[in-house]
């Protein structure tokens, strides 16, 4: 499969071409990379849960603990790879696509996330319930911070386009190890407590990581490509950097502010060319499926992970923490994707698709952007 960008799709058409013309516009292996990523941050959750319910833990954490150092790197590594794309829209379509568009599933998930757990964290009350929805927005709840987080990088890098790229990266790369001198998250999350503000904290960290996505562009595309042309080699090459990590992860060498960054940015291209060569010989299309969808995994699995796990714990059916987080996982995805499927035609498409009403309309000198490249 040729990883390669196809022509962009004409503006005009019927909806069918249009989306048709999207499809064949995606690069392959991005969706195998997201797909990973997203898996690999579900199930982080899920064991650290799980250990937390039993008081122990099992043989998923060390592969939780492995993937410490590029798990949420890779995430934003992909995330920066197209926002050039749309750095030269005009302002107000920029941010309608790119922060108006975060900001609505970040505010409506926080009230949801917030709602189910109102019993749980005694904010049945109006009076309770209003501030503690407010100060998540600004302190985010469970794991939405990464959506918090994306518009911020999204200015940015508007912000950001007149200056060398060099000077942008060297200046991202300094935020990124301040924010590491103050680790948080223990073995197995990476996480900063700087300033103590979740979002000040997490931009300082993951910026670079964006920034080089966008800026690195062409040669990450272009490892992609080669490591699809030589898929023997880049075995090797992956093995050799599994067992470097495995080490590096065990001396707590990827703990030390700088090496983090380059651990960082070697398993965020490891990761690469692992989705490399599954898309080249199209196996395990759920996964990629996975990726497409990771933004509707990400707002929603918190729930039915909770709901699984507390069900699992209840009934006793399976003790091992390694396999109960396993299954935790699978459940939580599956749920996610199930909900996104059943209402994406329905009223409450709104849940994961933007409806017209929280979209700033085009301006009429602006062309109408082709159906299937909405976000």
């Amino acid at each position: 499969m040729n990883p390669t960008e196809t022509r962009a799709p004409s503006l005009q058409g019927d909806k069918r071409g249009a989306n048709a013309a999207s499809r064949s516009q995606r690069v392959a292996w991005v969706d195998y990379a997201k797909g990973l990523s997203i898996i690999l941050v579900v199930s982080m959750h899920s064991a650290l849960g799980v250990g937390l319910a039993l008081e122990k833990t099992g043989w998923l954490h060390p592969a939780v603990a492995f993937a410490k150092p590029f798990r949420m790197p890779d995430f934003f590594l992909i995330a920066g790879l197209f926002v050039g794309r749309a750095l030269n829209w005009p302002l107000r379509r920029y941010l309608d696509r790119k922060v108006v568009h975060f900001a609505y599933f970040f505010a409506l998930w926080t009230l949801i996330i917030l709602m189910a757990k109102s019993g749980e964290l005694e904010l049945t009350d109006p009076r309770a319930f209003v501030p503690a929805f407010l100060w998540s927005l600004v302190d985010p709840f469970s794991s939405l911070w990464f959506v918090q987080l994306l518009p911020f990088l999204f200015i940015a890098a508007r912000l950001l386009r007149g200056t060398p790229p060099l000077a942008s990266i060297l200046l991202a790369a300094v935020l990124h190890i301040l924010a590491a001198l103050f680790p948080d998250g223990g073995q197995y999350a990476m996480a900063s407590r700087m300033t103590g503000s979740i979002p000040i904290d997490a931009f300082c960290l993951f910026l670079v990581y964006f920034l080089i996505g966008h800026h690195g562009r062409a040669w990450i595309l272009a490892f992609a490509a080669w490591v699809e042309r030589r898929p023997s080699l880049s075995l090797l090459g992956l093995t050799v950097w599994g067992v470097a990590e495995w080490c590096a992860v065990a001396r707590g060498l990827t703990e030390i502010p700088g090496l983090t960054l380059i651990f960082g940015l070697l398993g965020g291209l490891a990761m690469v060319a692992v989705a490399s060569l599954i898309a080249k010989v199209r196996f395990a299309p759920w996964l990629a499926y996975c990726g497409r969808h990771s933004l509707p995994i990400y707002l929603s699995f918190a729930l039915p992970m909770a709901a699984t796990r507390i069900v699992l714990l209840w009934t006793g059916v399976v003790s091992d923490p390694g396999w109960l987080a396993t299954i935790v996982t699978t459940a939580a995805i599956v749920a996610a994707l199930a909900v996104e499927a059943l209402v994406r035609h329905t009223p409450a498409s709104f849940l994961f698709t933007r409806p017209s009403w929280a979209r700033q309309p085009p301006l009429n000198k602006e062309p109408a952007l082709a159906a299937g490249n909405r976000n």
